[in-house]
Protein backbone atom coordinates (compact mmCIF):
# COMPACT_ATOMS: atom_id res chain seq x y z
CA UNK A 1 0.00 0.00 0.00
CA UNK A 2 0.92 3.82 -0.80
CA UNK A 3 2.23 5.31 2.11
CA UNK A 4 1.67 8.92 2.93
CA UNK A 5 4.84 10.62 4.71
CA UNK A 6 4.52 14.40 5.98
CA UNK A 7 8.07 14.81 5.62
CA UNK A 8 7.86 14.45 1.53
CA UNK A 9 5.31 16.05 0.33
CA UNK A 10 3.78 14.62 -3.03
CA UNK A 11 0.05 14.96 -5.25
CA UNK A 12 -2.74 13.34 -4.21
CA UNK A 13 -5.94 13.63 -6.63
CA UNK A 14 -9.52 13.34 -4.98
CA UNK A 15 -12.23 12.09 -6.48
CA UNK A 16 -14.95 13.48 -4.83
CA UNK A 17 -13.00 16.33 -3.00
CA UNK A 18 -16.09 17.92 -2.04
CA UNK A 19 -17.66 15.62 0.44
CA UNK A 20 -17.36 16.45 4.28
CA UNK A 21 -14.74 14.20 4.95
CA UNK A 22 -12.66 14.00 1.58
CA UNK A 23 -12.13 18.06 1.56
CA UNK A 24 -10.72 18.00 5.45
CA UNK A 25 -8.26 15.39 4.89
CA UNK A 26 -7.74 17.68 1.53
CA UNK A 27 -7.27 20.87 3.74
CA UNK A 28 -5.00 18.81 6.08
CA UNK A 29 -2.25 17.76 3.23
CA UNK A 30 -2.72 21.09 1.74
CA UNK A 31 -1.22 22.60 4.81
CA UNK A 32 1.60 20.13 5.18
CA UNK A 33 2.81 21.62 1.57
CA UNK A 34 1.42 18.65 -0.66
CA UNK A 35 0.32 19.36 -4.05
CA UNK A 36 -3.87 18.87 -3.97
CA UNK A 37 -5.88 18.35 -6.58
CA UNK A 38 -9.54 16.70 -6.88
CA UNK A 39 -12.93 16.65 -8.65
CA UNK A 40 -16.55 16.60 -8.35
CA UNK A 41 -19.71 16.37 -9.81
CA UNK A 42 -20.26 20.33 -9.18
CA UNK A 43 -19.08 23.46 -7.16
CA UNK A 44 -19.79 23.72 -3.95
CA UNK A 45 -18.39 25.67 -0.72
CA UNK A 46 -16.26 22.82 0.35
CA UNK A 47 -14.75 23.33 -2.94
CA UNK A 48 -15.03 26.78 -3.59
CA UNK A 49 -12.99 26.50 0.01
CA UNK A 50 -10.19 24.24 -0.84
CA UNK A 51 -9.83 25.87 -4.22
CA UNK A 52 -8.92 29.24 -1.65
CA UNK A 53 -6.54 27.34 -0.07
CA UNK A 54 -4.72 26.50 -3.41
CA UNK A 55 -5.89 23.32 -4.23
CA UNK A 56 -7.14 22.34 -8.51
CA UNK A 57 -10.35 21.47 -8.57
CA UNK A 58 -11.91 20.11 -11.39
CA UNK A 59 -15.89 19.86 -12.52
CA UNK A 60 -17.01 17.49 -13.69
CA UNK A 61 -15.52 13.86 -13.06
CA UNK A 62 -13.04 13.17 -15.99
CA UNK A 63 -10.77 10.56 -16.94
CA UNK A 64 -8.54 13.96 -18.54
CA UNK A 65 -8.10 14.80 -14.79
CA UNK A 66 -6.03 12.35 -13.96
CA UNK A 67 -2.25 13.12 -14.90
CA UNK A 68 1.01 11.70 -15.35
CA UNK A 69 1.95 13.67 -12.50
CA UNK A 70 -0.63 12.09 -9.56
CA UNK A 71 1.52 10.41 -6.84
CA UNK A 72 -1.53 8.93 -5.38
CA UNK A 73 -4.90 8.90 -6.29
CA UNK A 74 -7.93 8.58 -2.79
CA UNK A 75 -11.48 7.78 -3.62
CA UNK A 76 -14.61 7.17 -1.56
CA UNK A 77 -17.07 3.90 -0.81
CA UNK A 78 -19.47 6.42 -3.21
CA UNK A 79 -17.07 5.66 -6.24
CA UNK A 80 -17.01 2.86 -8.33
CA UNK A 81 -15.03 1.35 -10.58
CA UNK A 82 -16.91 2.72 -13.78
CA UNK A 83 -16.00 6.06 -12.53
CA UNK A 84 -14.03 7.64 -15.39
CA UNK A 85 -11.56 8.78 -13.02
CA UNK A 86 -11.21 5.64 -11.15
CA UNK A 87 -10.29 3.52 -14.41
CA UNK A 88 -7.78 6.35 -16.14
CA UNK A 89 -5.77 5.98 -12.54
CA UNK A 90 -5.95 2.01 -13.04
CA UNK A 91 -4.76 1.98 -16.29
CA UNK A 92 -1.85 4.68 -15.70
CA UNK A 93 -1.25 2.53 -12.43
CA UNK A 94 -1.15 5.26 -10.06
CA UNK A 95 -0.89 4.05 -6.74
CA UNK A 96 -4.75 4.53 -5.02
CA UNK A 97 -5.81 5.15 -1.51
CA UNK A 98 -9.81 4.87 0.14
CA UNK A 99 -10.46 7.46 1.99
CA UNK A 100 -10.20 5.41 5.11
CA UNK A 101 -6.86 4.27 4.17
CA UNK A 102 -5.36 8.03 3.98
CA UNK A 103 -7.12 8.92 7.17
CA UNK A 104 -5.36 6.16 8.56
CA UNK A 105 -2.30 7.22 7.40
CA UNK A 106 -2.38 10.44 8.64
CA UNK A 107 -3.24 9.89 12.11
CA UNK A 108 0.13 8.13 12.11
CA UNK A 109 1.80 10.83 11.99
CA UNK A 110 0.78 11.89 15.44
CA UNK A 111 1.71 10.80 18.65
CA UNK A 112 -1.70 10.79 20.32
CA UNK A 113 -4.59 10.15 17.94
CA UNK A 114 -8.30 9.59 18.93
CA UNK A 115 -11.09 8.22 17.11
CA UNK A 116 -14.66 8.14 18.00
CA UNK A 117 -16.42 5.90 16.45
CA UNK A 118 -20.80 4.39 16.68
CA UNK A 119 -23.68 3.70 14.74
CA UNK A 120 -24.78 7.17 16.07
CA UNK A 121 -23.30 10.84 17.83
CA UNK A 122 -20.08 10.19 16.05
CA UNK A 123 -20.19 14.35 14.92
CA UNK A 124 -21.53 16.03 18.68
CA UNK A 125 -19.30 13.65 20.67
CA UNK A 126 -16.40 14.56 18.30
CA UNK A 127 -17.38 18.39 18.20
CA UNK A 128 -17.74 17.94 22.13
CA UNK A 129 -14.34 16.89 22.38
CA UNK A 130 -13.02 19.19 19.94
CA UNK A 131 -14.38 21.95 22.33
CA UNK A 132 -12.55 20.37 25.55
CA UNK A 133 -9.57 20.03 23.79
CA UNK A 134 -9.39 23.81 22.68
CA UNK A 135 -10.21 24.99 25.66
CA UNK A 136 -7.58 22.92 27.17
CA UNK A 137 -4.72 24.39 24.91
CA UNK A 138 -4.03 21.25 23.27
CA UNK A 139 -3.87 22.30 19.85
CA UNK A 140 -5.43 19.10 18.20
CA UNK A 141 -5.97 18.70 14.50
CA UNK A 142 -9.42 18.01 14.14
CA UNK A 143 -11.33 15.95 10.97
CA UNK A 144 -15.04 16.21 12.01
CA UNK A 145 -18.11 14.92 9.66
CA UNK A 146 -20.05 17.98 9.97
CA UNK A 147 -19.76 21.94 10.41
CA UNK A 148 -18.37 22.83 13.56
CA UNK A 149 -18.67 26.32 13.87
CA UNK A 150 -16.16 27.22 16.22
CA UNK A 151 -13.48 25.96 14.60
CA UNK A 152 -14.78 27.67 10.69
CA UNK A 153 -15.86 24.40 8.74
CA UNK A 154 -15.23 20.60 9.16
CA UNK A 155 -11.72 20.61 9.72
CA UNK A 156 -8.90 22.43 12.20
CA UNK A 157 -5.46 22.52 11.47
CA UNK A 158 -3.10 21.75 15.12
CA UNK A 159 -0.01 22.51 15.75
CA UNK A 160 1.08 19.57 18.47
CA UNK A 161 0.63 15.85 18.19
CA UNK A 162 -2.75 14.89 18.99
CA UNK A 163 -5.09 14.12 16.01
CA UNK A 164 -8.98 13.73 16.72
CA UNK A 165 -11.01 12.25 13.99
CA UNK A 166 -14.33 10.40 13.97
CA UNK A 167 -14.35 6.88 12.76
CA UNK A 168 -17.72 5.47 10.51
CA UNK A 169 -18.12 1.88 10.46
CA UNK A 170 -19.66 1.89 6.97
CA UNK A 171 -17.62 -0.91 4.59
CA UNK A 172 -15.48 -1.26 7.59
CA UNK A 173 -13.87 2.03 7.03
CA UNK A 174 -12.66 2.24 10.37
CA UNK A 175 -10.49 -0.74 10.03
CA UNK A 176 -7.84 1.41 8.31
CA UNK A 177 -7.41 3.44 12.00
CA UNK A 178 -5.32 2.56 14.70
CA UNK A 179 -5.79 5.38 17.11
CA UNK A 180 -4.20 5.47 20.92
CA UNK A 181 -7.94 5.98 21.76
CA UNK A 182 -10.92 4.80 20.63
CA UNK A 183 -14.62 5.46 21.50
CA UNK A 184 -17.24 3.23 20.90
CA UNK A 185 -20.92 5.38 21.73
CA UNK A 186 -22.96 2.89 20.28
CA UNK A 187 -23.62 -0.17 18.34
CA UNK A 188 -27.07 -0.44 16.15
CA UNK A 189 -27.92 -2.58 13.40
CA UNK A 190 -27.68 -0.06 9.98
CA UNK A 191 -25.90 0.34 6.72
CA UNK A 192 -27.55 -3.06 6.55
CA UNK A 193 -26.55 -2.76 2.78
CA UNK A 194 -23.05 -4.14 3.65
CA UNK A 195 -23.02 -5.73 7.24
CA UNK A 196 -25.27 -9.06 7.03
CA UNK A 197 -26.88 -8.14 10.78
CA UNK A 198 -26.28 -6.47 14.13
CA UNK A 199 -24.02 -9.61 15.14
CA UNK A 200 -21.62 -8.97 12.18
CA UNK A 201 -21.61 -5.56 12.92
CA UNK A 202 -20.58 -5.80 16.29
CA UNK A 203 -17.66 -8.28 14.93
CA UNK A 204 -16.63 -5.34 13.27
CA UNK A 205 -16.12 -2.58 16.09
CA UNK A 206 -14.15 -5.82 18.28
CA UNK A 207 -11.83 -5.57 15.40
CA UNK A 208 -12.05 -2.07 15.84
CA UNK A 209 -11.41 -2.33 19.89
CA UNK A 210 -8.57 -4.73 18.95
CA UNK A 211 -6.77 -2.55 16.83
CA UNK A 212 -6.00 0.09 19.89
CA UNK A 213 -2.57 -0.94 20.72
CA UNK A 214 -0.98 -2.07 24.30
CA UNK A 215 -0.19 1.06 25.33
CA UNK A 216 -3.76 2.98 24.45
CA UNK A 217 -7.38 3.27 25.41
CA UNK A 218 -10.57 2.28 24.67
CA UNK A 219 -13.91 4.51 26.54
CA UNK A 220 -16.82 2.36 25.57
CA UNK A 221 -20.55 3.24 26.46
CA UNK A 222 -21.20 0.76 29.48
CA UNK A 223 -25.00 0.53 28.13
CA UNK A 224 -23.98 -1.31 25.08
CA UNK A 225 -25.39 -4.86 25.35
CA UNK A 226 -23.21 -8.00 25.69
CA UNK A 227 -20.09 -5.89 26.59
CA UNK A 228 -17.69 -8.39 27.60
CA UNK A 229 -17.83 -9.69 24.16
CA UNK A 230 -16.45 -6.10 22.73
CA UNK A 231 -13.44 -5.68 25.71
CA UNK A 232 -12.72 -9.09 27.01
CA UNK A 233 -9.09 -10.05 26.43
CA UNK A 234 -7.59 -6.78 24.89
CA UNK A 235 -4.53 -5.23 25.11
CA UNK A 236 -5.80 -1.32 25.76
CA UNK A 237 -7.02 -0.12 28.91
CA UNK A 238 -10.83 -0.30 28.77
CA UNK A 239 -12.96 2.18 30.36
CA UNK A 240 -16.53 2.35 30.33
CA UNK A 241 -19.13 5.62 31.04
CA UNK A 242 -22.80 5.96 30.72
CA UNK A 243 -26.11 7.63 32.49
CA UNK A 244 -25.70 6.28 35.97
CA UNK A 245 -23.38 3.49 35.04
CA UNK A 246 -19.93 2.63 34.09
CA UNK A 247 -16.46 3.67 35.38
CA UNK A 248 -17.45 7.52 34.70
CA UNK A 249 -21.67 8.38 35.28
CA UNK A 250 -23.77 10.93 34.89
CA UNK A 251 -25.27 11.18 38.25
CA UNK A 252 -27.92 14.21 39.33
CA UNK A 253 -29.13 15.22 35.63
CA UNK A 254 -31.52 17.99 35.81
CA UNK A 255 -32.46 19.95 32.65
CA UNK A 256 -33.58 23.44 31.87
CA UNK A 257 -36.50 24.71 29.95
CA UNK A 258 -34.95 24.15 26.24
CA UNK A 259 -33.85 20.53 27.44
CA UNK A 260 -30.63 21.21 27.82
CA UNK A 261 -28.51 18.72 30.91
CA UNK A 262 -26.62 19.28 33.58
CA UNK A 263 -25.00 16.78 35.49
CA UNK A 264 -22.22 15.54 38.12
CA UNK A 265 -19.63 12.99 36.87
CA UNK A 266 -18.84 10.39 39.14
CA UNK A 267 -16.24 7.65 38.96
CA UNK A 268 -15.89 5.45 41.74
CA UNK A 269 -16.77 7.46 45.51
CA UNK A 270 -15.41 10.69 43.91
CA UNK A 271 -17.92 13.14 42.20
CA UNK A 272 -15.06 14.87 39.33
CA UNK A 273 -17.06 17.75 38.58
CA UNK A 274 -20.44 19.42 37.56
CA UNK A 275 -21.29 19.99 33.81
CA UNK A 276 -23.80 22.03 31.69
CA UNK A 277 -24.76 21.68 28.08
CA UNK A 278 -25.78 23.89 26.03
CA UNK A 279 -27.79 21.02 23.50
CA UNK A 280 -30.36 18.82 24.64
CA UNK A 281 -31.57 15.48 25.25
CA UNK A 282 -30.17 12.58 27.43
CA UNK A 283 -28.49 11.57 24.64
CA UNK A 284 -26.27 14.43 24.47
CA UNK A 285 -25.62 14.02 28.39
CA UNK A 286 -24.27 10.57 27.15
CA UNK A 287 -22.23 11.78 24.20
CA UNK A 288 -20.93 14.75 27.19
CA UNK A 289 -19.57 11.34 29.37
CA UNK A 290 -17.79 9.94 26.54
CA UNK A 291 -15.91 13.11 25.82
CA UNK A 292 -15.29 13.69 29.51
CA UNK A 293 -14.13 10.45 29.91
CA UNK A 294 -11.31 10.68 27.38
CA UNK A 295 -10.83 14.29 28.45
CA UNK A 296 -9.60 12.77 31.69
CA UNK A 297 -7.48 10.25 30.11
CA UNK A 298 -5.58 12.96 28.97
CA UNK A 299 -5.25 14.42 32.06
CA UNK A 300 -7.08 17.93 31.66
CA UNK A 301 -8.71 19.75 34.17
CA UNK A 302 -12.36 19.68 35.06
CA UNK A 303 -12.85 23.16 35.24
CA UNK A 304 -11.71 23.76 31.72
CA UNK A 305 -13.29 20.90 30.55
CA UNK A 306 -16.52 22.33 31.79
CA UNK A 307 -15.84 25.71 30.00
CA UNK A 308 -15.31 24.12 26.76
CA UNK A 309 -18.40 21.75 27.05
CA UNK A 310 -20.79 24.57 27.78
CA UNK A 311 -19.25 26.42 24.61
CA UNK A 312 -20.53 24.22 22.63
CA UNK A 313 -23.74 25.37 20.57
CA UNK A 314 -23.85 21.97 18.61
CA UNK A 315 -23.22 21.57 14.95
CA UNK A 316 -24.54 22.25 11.36
CA UNK A 317 -27.80 19.77 11.04
CA UNK A 318 -27.68 18.49 14.41
CA UNK A 319 -30.84 19.84 16.60
CA UNK A 320 -30.45 23.37 14.57
CA UNK A 321 -32.42 25.82 14.47
CA UNK A 322 -32.81 27.40 11.34
CA UNK A 323 -35.38 30.18 12.28
CA UNK A 324 -38.73 31.27 12.52
CA UNK A 325 -41.92 32.24 10.56
CA UNK A 326 -45.32 32.94 12.12
CA UNK A 327 -44.46 31.41 14.95
CA UNK A 328 -43.52 28.50 14.47
CA UNK A 329 -39.72 27.34 14.97
CA UNK A 330 -38.28 25.36 12.41
CA UNK A 331 -35.29 23.01 13.40
CA UNK A 332 -33.26 20.63 11.23
CA UNK A 333 -31.94 17.31 12.24
CA UNK A 334 -29.46 14.88 10.76
CA UNK A 335 -31.12 11.86 12.30
CA UNK A 336 -31.78 8.88 9.70
CA UNK A 337 -31.65 5.93 11.73
CA UNK A 338 -34.93 4.79 14.10
CA UNK A 339 -32.42 5.25 17.48
CA UNK A 340 -31.34 9.09 16.23
CA UNK A 341 -34.78 10.00 15.59
CA UNK A 342 -36.12 8.72 19.01
CA UNK A 343 -33.88 10.37 20.61
CA UNK A 344 -34.47 13.46 18.92
CA UNK A 345 -38.32 13.69 19.11
CA UNK A 346 -37.74 12.55 22.84
CA UNK A 347 -35.84 15.88 23.35
CA UNK A 348 -38.34 18.21 21.16
CA UNK A 349 -41.27 16.86 23.03
CA UNK A 350 -39.96 17.92 26.44
CA UNK A 351 -39.21 21.60 24.98
CA UNK A 352 -42.20 24.00 25.54
CA UNK A 353 -44.31 24.26 22.19
CA UNK A 354 -47.47 23.51 21.27
CA UNK A 355 -47.26 20.99 18.77
CA UNK A 356 -44.15 18.98 17.38
CA UNK A 357 -43.97 18.00 13.73
CA UNK A 358 -41.55 15.73 12.22
CA UNK A 359 -40.67 16.26 8.27
CA UNK A 360 -39.03 12.92 7.59
CA UNK A 361 -37.16 11.74 4.63
CA UNK A 362 -36.03 8.02 4.64
CA UNK A 363 -32.54 7.83 4.05
CA UNK A 364 -31.88 4.58 1.49
CA UNK A 365 -34.47 2.18 0.21
CA UNK A 366 -32.38 -0.99 2.17
CA UNK A 367 -32.17 1.16 6.00
CA UNK A 368 -36.23 1.45 5.37
CA UNK A 369 -36.82 -1.87 4.82
CA UNK A 370 -34.87 -3.99 7.07
CA UNK A 371 -36.30 -1.32 9.93
CA UNK A 372 -39.43 0.03 9.30
CA UNK A 373 -40.91 -1.24 11.96
CA UNK A 374 -38.60 0.61 14.20
CA UNK A 375 -38.94 3.65 11.91
CA UNK A 376 -42.69 3.38 13.09
CA UNK A 377 -42.24 3.86 16.58
CA UNK A 378 -39.87 6.28 16.38
CA UNK A 379 -41.63 8.56 14.07
CA UNK A 380 -44.75 8.22 16.28
CA UNK A 381 -43.72 10.36 19.06
CA UNK A 382 -44.50 13.15 17.11
CA UNK A 383 -47.75 15.00 17.21
CA UNK A 384 -47.75 15.22 13.36
CA UNK A 385 -45.62 13.68 10.69
CA UNK A 386 -45.11 14.26 7.21
CA UNK A 387 -43.28 11.78 4.41
CA UNK A 388 -41.31 13.03 1.97
CA UNK A 389 -39.76 10.50 -0.79
CA UNK A 390 -37.19 8.16 0.01
CA UNK A 391 -33.37 9.77 -0.48
CA UNK A 392 -32.00 6.96 -2.96
CA UNK A 393 -27.77 8.19 -2.26
CA UNK A 394 -26.37 5.11 -3.95
CA UNK A 395 -28.97 2.81 -4.08
CA UNK A 396 -31.13 1.80 -7.23
CA UNK A 397 -33.40 -0.81 -6.47
CA UNK A 398 -36.70 0.46 -4.33
CA UNK A 399 -37.27 -2.98 -2.45
CA UNK A 400 -41.03 -2.48 -3.19
CA UNK A 401 -41.27 -0.09 -0.52
CA UNK A 402 -42.14 3.80 -0.51
CA UNK A 403 -42.85 6.47 1.78
CA UNK A 404 -46.23 5.92 1.56
CA UNK A 405 -46.14 2.17 3.19
CA UNK A 406 -44.51 4.24 6.07
CA UNK A 407 -47.39 6.59 5.76
CA UNK A 408 -49.90 3.54 6.05
CA UNK A 409 -48.62 1.81 9.03
CA UNK A 410 -48.10 5.33 11.00
CA UNK A 411 -51.61 5.81 10.51
CA UNK A 412 -52.95 2.39 11.28
CA UNK A 413 -51.47 3.42 14.68
CA UNK A 414 -53.63 6.23 14.74
CA UNK A 415 -51.27 9.07 13.97
CA UNK A 416 -51.48 11.99 11.65
CA UNK A 417 -49.42 11.58 8.98
CA UNK A 418 -48.69 12.71 5.21
CA UNK A 419 -47.14 11.88 2.43
CA UNK A 420 -45.77 14.43 -0.43
CA UNK A 421 -44.29 13.09 -3.60
CA UNK A 422 -42.40 16.43 -4.29
CA UNK A 423 -41.18 18.97 -1.74
CA UNK A 424 -43.35 21.76 -2.68
CA UNK A 425 -46.24 19.87 -1.83
CA UNK A 426 -44.99 19.59 1.75
CA UNK A 427 -44.22 23.08 1.41
CA UNK A 428 -47.57 24.57 1.05
CA UNK A 429 -49.59 21.85 3.51
CA UNK A 430 -47.04 23.02 6.00
CA UNK A 431 -47.88 26.54 5.52
CA UNK A 432 -51.60 26.29 5.40
CA UNK A 433 -51.32 23.52 8.60
CA UNK A 434 -48.26 24.54 10.56
CA UNK A 435 -49.26 27.35 13.64
CA UNK A 436 -48.11 29.41 15.86
CA UNK A 437 -46.02 27.60 19.10
CA UNK A 438 -45.18 24.55 16.74
CA UNK A 439 -42.36 23.24 16.65
CA UNK A 440 -41.01 22.10 13.09
CA UNK A 441 -38.01 19.33 12.59
CA UNK A 442 -36.92 18.58 9.13
CA UNK A 443 -34.92 15.27 9.55
CA UNK A 444 -33.21 13.37 7.20
CA UNK A 445 -29.48 12.59 5.79
CA UNK A 446 -30.43 13.59 2.34
CA UNK A 447 -31.78 16.97 1.21
CA UNK A 448 -35.27 17.89 3.36
CA UNK A 449 -32.90 20.65 4.66
CA UNK A 450 -34.18 22.45 1.84
CA UNK A 451 -37.86 22.34 2.54
CA UNK A 452 -37.37 24.42 6.05
CA UNK A 453 -34.79 26.92 3.71
CA UNK A 454 -37.34 27.55 1.63
CA UNK A 455 -39.89 27.73 4.21
CA UNK A 456 -37.95 30.07 6.04
CA UNK A 457 -37.32 32.33 2.51
CA UNK A 458 -40.57 32.36 1.90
Amino acid sequence: MYQINYDRPVHVHFIGIGGISMSGLAAVLLQRGFTVSGSDTHESPLTVWLDGLGASVSYPQSAGNIHDDIDVVVYTAAIHPDNPEYQAAKEKEIPMLTRAELLGQLMNNYGSSIAVSGTHGKTTTTSMLSHIMMQCGLDPTISVGGILPSIGGNVRIGASDYFLTEACEYTNSFLSLFPTMGIVLNIDADHLDFFKDLDDIRHSFRRFCEQIPAGGALVINAEIPRLDELTQGLSCRVVTYGVGCGDYQAINISYNELGAGSFDLQKGDDILGHFTLSVPGRHNVANACAALAAGFLLDLPADQMAEGLIEFKGTDRRFQKKGEIGGVTIIDDYAHHPTEIRVTLEAAKKLPYRQVWCVFQPHTYTRTKALMDDFVKALSIADKIVLADIYAARETDTLGISSDLLRRKLADMGKDAWYFPTFDEIETFLLEHCASGDLLITMGAGDVVRIGEKLLGK
